[in-house]
């Protein structure tokens, strides 16, 4: 029986106006796992730009728009993107406005494979840790604003009996309060809470019974 819910392999999107670079480059990431798909230039890419976010191997120099001109179309997408250059043509200046519009890495050609994992790697984790921001923030704005002041003290370690004390509540309605927090962040004790508020780990879906 097939599971629904495994997680999409990671997308990663090769744009380069170069066959040859773009074939190996498909090949070579398709068996390690990634979903990827190519463009030849960057008006094809945006054209039909992914859905989701995802990590862009970039030409730096190509017919038409170059990889500059694209990752700064980009940066004002709502869909989170990660940006890898690979160029055989590149100067400090060039890598300096690259990296002041955040892109991940700049590698030169012809690409060395592993230190190409390497920077995805990287991105990868970028994104997952701006996926955790973006949750986060999700769930805050989700908050009462008294739910946010109580869930503000259990971060600072106070018990009921002092939150009750610092809000001007009793502690009954304090575990009220923690308690809907806690229904909101789909966690089952404080522990996970904290984990949650304080290193930003999202918990995993809990599986519902069938």
């Amino acid at each position: 029986m097939t599971n629904t819910s495994e997680a999409p392999a990671r997308l990663v999107c090769v744009v380069d106006d170069d066959p040859a670079v773009r074939d190996s480059l498909a090949l070579m990431l398709g068996l390690k796992g990634f979903d990827c798909r190519v463009f030849d230039s960057a008006e094809h890419f945006l054209k039909a730009p992914p859905a989701r976010p995802c990590c862009l191997i970039l030409d730096l120099r190509m017919s038409g728009m170059s990889g500059l001109e694209l990752q700064q179309r980009l940066s004002d997408q709502p869909i989170r993107y990660e940006v890898i250059f690979l160029s055989a043509f590149a100067d400090t200046h060039v890598m300096r406005e690259a990296f002041l519009s955040q892109a991940a890495d700049f590698l030169e050609k012809p690409v060395v494979i592993n230190h190409l994992l390497a920077a995805l790697e990287r991105s990868f984790a970028r994104l997952d840790q701006s996926k955790q921001v973006q949750s986060q923030v999700r769930l805050q704005e989700a908050l009462t604003p008294r739910e946010r002041e109580v869930l503000e003290a259990v971060a600072k370690g106070l018990n009921h009996r002092e939150i009750a004390a610092e809000l001007g509540i009793s502690p009954r309605t304090v575990e009220v309060h923690k308690a809907r927090i806690m229904t909101k962040f789909e966690v089952r004790s404080v522990a996970e809470l904290l984990r949650l508020v304080l290193r930003g780990d999202r918990p995993k879906q809990q599986s519902k019974p069938v």
